[in-house]
């Protein structure tokens, strides 16, 4: 991403400040009748022209994006929807036939409804609360598991792995028992635990775990588990900017580097011999305002944040490919503004009660 993508970071319109003790213009100016002679209503098209969503890193779990040109207001919708509203699958309810291990079935089921499951949730219906499951809302799986001594384990031997057979639970050992026409439907992505390793209980000789587990569609905001992207593995932060009000003193460089998260400044030599302190990579920048302790720096620098350029970063925890997960956080968001425009446009078409009182 160019700079010239993403507009003047240097326009202190667009500056978050930040002093010794406080922080200031932190509130968006971008509104009618801030600015004389200005007109700053809005209009789509000046909004087409400054939006940029940029893709910095995607992996497997995870996706560190850029969006440039939005309100606080709206990043934040997003990352909150991303919590609390896009749907995924969890383990609900949970039918125990036979459990002779330490964990009460209470605490067990508690544990096995927070396993991150690997299913697509727009391949299921959401289940009502007096309905029975069905192929169409529940993915079934089936836990049995018997711990057994391991025939011929070496005498004097101490570790549980290697005396017991089934001496730990994981996640892994759920299995997948498919219903109607779920074998076709899920062929290519199989239901599973997002993580294999997560361990669910501990086990000796003579203790069993069998039971049947119901997963169905849920959303966050009715409980955690239904969050894919967990509580914390969604978030954004403002760009640092680190402004130079004068140059930095060449013998003064390598301290002033210092200052800063690791990368954030280079010291670079120019061709007289003097050196000269400049910015490498500001995303870095843990804002810790520690060049705000020296006296020699004062009036050279001025640490900022540009308020309508989020660095996103958001985790999956395996039931969306992480670059699902803010378009479908998107189409939750405008699925909102289209109940409250039908809900306004019924307003403003009903019959005014005072109105009809008065005829």
């Amino acid at each position: 991403m160019t700079m010239a993508n993403v507009g003047d970071l240097n326009d202190e319109r667009r500056h978050v400040k930040l002093h010794h003790e406080h922080v200031s213009n932190v509130s968006s100016t971008e509104y009618p009748g801030v600015y004389p002679g200005e007109d700053h209503s809005w209009d789509l098209e000046r909004f087409k022209e400054k939006l940029v969503v940029k893709i910095q890193r995607l992996s497997g779990k995870s996706i560190e994006l850029d969006i440039v040109g939005v309100d606080a207001s709206i990043a934040n919708a997003l990352r909150r929807i991303l919590m609390a509203e896009v749907p995924s699958i969890a383990i609900e309810n949970v039918y125990v036939w036979n459990n002779t291990s330490v964990i009460h079935d209470e605490v067990f089921a508690h544990r096995v409804g927070l396993i991150p499951l690997a299913v697509d949730p727009r391949l299921l219906n959401n289940k009502g609360s007096d309905d029975g499951p069905t192929d169409r809302d529940t993915i079934v799986f089936k836990l049995n598991v018997i711990c057994k001594h391991r025939p011929k384990a070496p005498r004097g031997e101490t570790d549980p792995e290697k005396l017991y057979i089934n001496s730990n639970v994981y996640s892994r050992d759920l299995v997948w028992a498919p219903a109607g026409d779920q074998q076709t439907v899920f062929a290519e992505f199989p239901p599973r635990p997002s993580n294999d390793n997560i361990l669910l209980a501990k086990l000796r000789p003579g203790q069993t775990l069998e039971m049947e587990l119901h997963a169905n569609k849920g959303i966050g905001m009715t409980h955690a588990k239904w969050s894919p992207v967990g509580k914390s593995t969604a978030t954004y932060r403002l760009l640092p900017h680190i402004v130079f009000r004068n140059p930095i003193p060449s013998h003064l460089c390598e301290k002033f580097k210092t200052c800063f998260s690791p990368g954030v400044i280079e010291v670079k030599e120019k061709s007289n011999g003097e050196k000269e302190a400049v910015v490498a990579n500001p995303r870095l920048e843990s804002m810790s305002r520690e060049v705000y302790r020296h006296s020699e720096f004062d009036g050279m620098v001025e640490l900022t944040r540009i308020r309508d350029f989020f660095l996103f970063s958001i985790e999956s925890t395996g039931a969306y490919p992480p670059q699902d997960l803010l378009p479908e956080s998107i189409r939750i968001m405008r699925e909102k503004v289209r109940t409250l425009r039908r809900a306004a446009e019924a307003l403003k078409q009903a019959p005014n009660e005072d109105e009809d009182m008065e005829g």
